[in-house]
């Protein structure tokens, strides 16, 4: 499907937010600096975005986009033996996915007042509770070992921990970080 228009233009605001937002913080920076950096007017975001808040819970829920399109793929398994087979190709995907996205990671460590004020949307807590279902599903299947279920979810944990804690190891490198998170993963299922 080819992108329209509208739908790059709109990526490119969310982009150059996330520049923004992370490198000045969400509350010093304004729809016009936004607009400014685009080569734009303020007006012309307002077609894409109703307000900052929007651009923000659209940047938000990107990191949900990454945990959702990974569960989708482990429920076209069959059986949670095959999805419990599948979880440390998934969870090793999953960690290339927030090392990639580090930026989107930083913004969410260093905008947090104002991304407490988006979980009481509406269209967040929809995502949010759709994802935490997927989860529990797949933790709760009855055809899946015990053993194997909770080193499913400490693996998570790890990756969550280890890749999403960035102001603890700000000092380590992207790749440095991921080998480290992956060998602690790695260590659960042997």
């Amino acid at each position: 499907m080819a992108t329209t228009a509208k739908e790059s233009t709109r990526e490119r605001i969310l982009d150059i937010a996330l520049e923004l937002f992370t490198e000045h913080g969400y509350d010093k920076t304004s729809l016009r600096d936004i607009a400014e950096r685009l080569g734009t007017t303020k007006a012309a975001l307002y077609y894409h975005f109703k307000s900052k808040a929007d651009i923000l819970l659209e940047l938000h829920l990107r990191l949900h986009d990454i945990g959702r399109v990974l569960l989708e793929e482990l429920d076209a398994y069959q059986t949670g033996v095959e999805r419990a087979a599948a979880w440390p190709t998934i969870i090793n995907r999953f960690i290339d996915e927030v090392a990639a996205n580090r930026e989107l990671v930083a913004l969410h460590q260093r905008n947090q007042n104002a991304l407490e004020d988006l979980h009481n949307s509406e269209r967040h807590r929809a995502a949010n509770e759709d994802m935490e279902q997927q989860f529990r599903r797949l933790l709760s299947s009855p055809d899946i070992p015990v053993a194997t279920r909770v080193r499913m979810a400490c693996s998570f944990g790890a990756v969550i921990s280890g890749m999403l804690t960035g102001d603890l190891f700000v000092d380590i490198d992207t790749d440095e970080l991921t080998a480290h998170v992956r060998q602690a993963v790695g260590d659960l299922f042997r």
